[in-house]
């Protein structure tokens, strides 16, 4: 199974936390847990993090239902709990199709 099919899954079975930055975040930029839920159902990873000093994580670029773009950076599915590390909507300026970085 793919990685981002056993996050997927962990996520619609509610095997998912929110580090405090990420609480936060959600807070400051009106990111609703459904939001991420819906962006996560549909998505692809943009950007691994294999080696990232907090344990393996991997960004996630997808759309709500409401076509609002997110990135949402997670842990690797290994843990028991999907640990989301942070999330936010993209900026055009700094994103190609928000998929990849501008230089």
């Amino acid at each position: 199974m793919a990685i981002l099919d056993e996050i997927g899954t962990k996520i619609r079975n509610g095997q998912f936390e929110f580090s405090q930055h990420a609480t936060d975040q959600s807070t400051i930029r009106h990111i609703s847990v459904q939001e991420v839920r819906e962006a996560l159902e549909d998505s692809e990873v943009i950007e691994d993090y294999p080696n990232d000093r907090y344990g393996p994580s991997c960004l996630i670029f997808g759309f709500t239902q409401s076509k609002r773009p997110l990135h949402i950076q997670c842990s690797y599915p290994s843990r028991p709990l999907v640990k989301i590390i942070t999330l936010y909507e993209p900026d055009p300026l700094r994103w190609i199709d928000f998929k990849a970085r501008k230089k």
